[in-house]
C-alpha cells in the first residue's frame, strides 16, 4: 500500500518531543538472604568477642547408695573474637544535573544513594558469606572480617582432600562432588546429634535446582492449577526437622549452608550512615559507610556441605 502523497511524517519532523518513560527498570541481584535472616548487635570495639560454651558429656553411670562425692572439673567457656571491616559506596554529581529535570527521579543524587545503599548490602552479604580468614589489618591493609565458611568444625560433611578453615586460613577447597540427599541427611544428622537446630537451608542456584530434583521430591502429591507446573522445594522436610530452602547469589555455589538464624549475627561498629564528602568544585560527593563483622554465636549451632558441584558440566 502506497503513503499518502506529502504526508509529513516522522521521519521528516524536527519537532516531536521525546518519550522518556519515568519507571527506571533495575534487574541487578539485590538479594542478600543471610544479612536478612539473622540478627544484629552493636559492638564498641573493632576487634569484638563473645563466649560459647557446651555441656559436659553425658553420663549414664548411676551412683552407689552413700556414695562419696567425687569432684567434677568445671567447663569453662570458649572466648571467640572477630573484627569490624569497614564497606562504602560514593556517588558524585554535578550542580547542573542536580538542578535537570531528570525522567523517573525527584534528586539525582537521592536515586544514586538509593542504588548505592543496596549495592552496599550486597557488598556485606558477598562478604559475610565467602571463604575469607580474619585480616586484622594495619595502616597499609584493610580489615577483613571472618567469613561464614571459615567457621564450620563441627557438623561438616567435605570432600576427603578439604579441610575446615580457621581464623587465620580460608578452608582448603577439595574436589568438588555432585550434591547428593545422603550428604544433605549426613549433615542435618550431625547438627541433632551436637543440638542444632537449623532452619534454613542456603545454597547457591545451582544446587537450588539439584535439590527441587532430591528422589523424595517425586513421591509428593500437590493440588496445583491446571496449567501450573510444580518443580521446586521451597521446604526439605528431613528426618530431623524442616529446612526452609533459600537460593543465594552472593554466597560460593561449592557450599551448602544449614543455618540456624539466632546462633548468627552481624555486629556493627557504626551502622549505615551517610556523610557528606568536601566540595571542590561544582559537583557534590557523598559516601555511605558501614563498619561492621560476623558474629558466629556458636559455630556447632550451623552445618556445611562442602565442594559440592557448581553446575552440570563440573568436572570437579
Amino acid at each position: 500500500m502506497a503513503k499518502v502523497t506529502n504526508a509529513f511524517d516522522t521521519y521528516t519532523a524536527t519537532a516531536d518531543r521525546e518519550q522518556l518513560s519515568d519507571i527506571i527498570y533495575n534487574i541487578s541481584p539485590m538479594q542478600t538472604p543471610f544479612l536478612s535472616s539473622v540478627g544484629t548487635s552493636n559492638v564498641s570495639n573493632v576487634v569484638f568477642d563473645w563466649q560459647t560454651e557446651s555441656l559436659p558429656t553425658p553420663s549414664s553411670t548411676g551412683q552407689l547408695e552413700g556414695f562419696e562425692l567425687s569432684r567434677s572439673a568445671s567447663t569453662a567457656t570458649v572466648r571467640e573474637s572477630n573484627v569490624c571491616m569497614i564497606s562504602s559506596r560514593d556517588a558524585t554529581v554535578t550542580g547542573s544535573q542536580e538542578a535537570s529535570d531528570a525522567a523517573g527521579k525527584n534528586s539525582e543524587m537521592a536515586h544514586q544513594l538509593a542504588l548505592m545503599a543496596k549495592a552496599l548490602k550486597r557488598d556485606m552479604e558477598e562478604a559475610l558469606t565467602q571463604n575469607i580468614a580474619k585480616v586484622t589489618g594495619t595502616a597499609s591493609a584493610a580489615r577483613q572480617t571472618r567469613s561464614l565458611e571459615t567457621w564450620y568444625q563441627t557438623n561438616v560433611n567435605k570432600a576427603s582432600d578439604g579441610a575446615n578453615g580457621s581464623a587465620s586460613a580460608a578452608r582448603t577447597n577439595g574436589t568438588r562432588r555432585d550434591l547428593t540427599e545422603a550428604m544433605l541427611k549426613d549433615v542435618q544428622q550431625q547438627c541433632f546429634t551436637n543440638g542444632a537446630e537449623p532452619s534454613i537451608l542456603m545454597c547457591g542456584p545451582y544446587n537450588k535446582s539439584v535439590i527441587s530434583g532430591f528422589t523424595g521430591r517425586s513421591q509428593a502429591r500437590q493440588f496445583v492449577d491446571a496449567n501450573t507446573i510444580e518443580a521446586s522445594v521451597s521446604i526439605y522436610s528431613g528426618d530431623f526437622g524442616e529446612l526452609q530452602v533459600v537460593p543465594s547469589n552472593r554466597s560460593r555455589e561449592q557450599a551448602v549452608h544449614l543455618l540456624d538464624p539466632e546462633f548468627a549475627g552481624v555486629a556493627y561498629l557504626r551502622n549505615f550512615e551517610t556523610i557528606d564528602i568536601s566540595t571542590i568544585g561544582d559537583a557534590q560527593t557523598k559516601m555511605i559507610v558501614v563498619e561492621y563483622g560476623l558474629e558466629m554465636k556458636n559455630e556447632a549451632a550451623h552445618g556445611i556441605i562442602a565442594d559440592v558441584k557448581v553446575s552440570s558440566t563440573d568436572a570437579g
